[in-house]
């Protein structure tokens, strides 16, 4: 009698196993790739400085993407992050005309970025309007707040103490943005996957009237999702006002298709439910990667898009693919 493989279930594999399986594991596999093609490719890629500014391609859209991403396992979206940017950092100009100190700059950037994340959070949770709709209006009426304050002119005039956040190093190479990304990390990391907090969220995304009768309060933790996303745009405002050195109300354009790319890259399911910040850290390394070495073989702005367009289709459609075929 012929002994008969059998194929083990993937919740009784080791959890070594688990992990070689998963998909941070393959994603790290394509950054390390990506980074020796950037090798390769340009004799400029692995400068100690060059590697130090290929940071700031992710670190400020990552911030917002760990936000993002909890919002996103909870079943919501906001695509307004872009606009709050802009709004955030207008008002940071307007109140610099004034030559307020650094520290009130800090404060008007994080309460702006709170103010429109309130805002999102209670059409949304209070009067139970679909996110994905909200944002969108809420979109182009922060962004236009900001023309409207601004129109073609330029806000500059920031203290030069301001810089130091967008272009300041903490140690060599080592800029502030990126040690200020690492803490953030692990910050969201601790509070997705080793809180009560992180579990509800997970228990939200997967099924909503099932945390609702099991005591969770579901209105509120997305409302607290929809503050973060908002707290973490206003200091990406802060960051980028600060490596610009000014405002315009076009700042920002076109980050949240980035933003969303990043966190459904890493792994985060677009329909809720699952999703790790591992995971988003690894794609955020991905996509700076990516574009940097882009950058640095001269490929033009419009074809990086079309690329992050492409990646982010790819991205929802391949596991859909692989499960029709797997039954196919």
């Amino acid at each position: 009698m012929t002994d008969v493989a059998r194929h083990i279930p993937d919740r009784l594999d080791s959890p070594a196993a688990r992990l070689l399986k998963s998909w941070e594991v393959l994603l790290l596999a394509v950054a390390v790739a990506i980074f020796i093609a950037n090798s390769l490719a340009s004799p400029y890629f692995l400068n100690a400085w060059n590697l130090s500014d290929a940071t700031f391609n992710f670190t400020e859209k990552a911030m917002i993407a760990f936000a993002m991403a909890l919002l996103i396992i909870s079943g919501e979206i906001d695509l307004s992050v872009a606009s709050i940017i802009a709004l955030a950092s207008t008002a940071m100009g307007a109140a610099a005309q004034f030559d307020v100190g650094v520290v009130t700059l800090v404060l008007i950037g994080i309460g702006t970025g709170l103010i429109c994340g309130a805002f999102n959070g209670v059409l949304v949770t209070g009067m139970g309007l679909p996110s994905i709709v909200v944002t969108i209006g809420t979109m182009s009426l922060f962004r236009g707040i900001s023309y409207i304050v601004l129109g073609d002119q330029v806000y500059k005039g920031y203290p030069s103490a301001f810089a130091y956040f967008g272009q300041g190093y903490v140690w060599w190479v080592i800029s502030f943005e990126f040690v200020l990304f690492a803490a953030l990390a692990v910050i969201f990391g601790i509070l997705l996957h080793k809180t009560n907090f992180g579990r509800a969220v997970y228990a939200i995304g997967n099924n909503p009237t099932g945390a609702l009768f099991s005591g969770i309060r579901v209105r509120r933790v997305k409302f607290i999702l929809f503050l973060l996303t908002g707290l973490m745009s206003g200091i990406a405002a802060i960051c980028l006002t600060s490596r610009l050195g000014s405002t315009r109300p076009s700042i920002a354009f076109g980050w949240e298709l980035e933003v969303v790319t990043m966190v459904v890259l890493g792994g985060v399911s677009i329909l809720g439910g699952s999703g790790s910040i591992p995971g988003v850290v690894i794609a955020a390394f991905v996509m700076g990667l990516v574009t940097f070495g882009l950058g640095l073989l001269n490929v033009p702005g419009i074809v990086m898009s079309i690329f992050i367009g492409l990646l982010l289709i790819a991205v929802i459609a391949l596991p859909r693919l692989w499960q029709m075929w797997r039954f196919w």
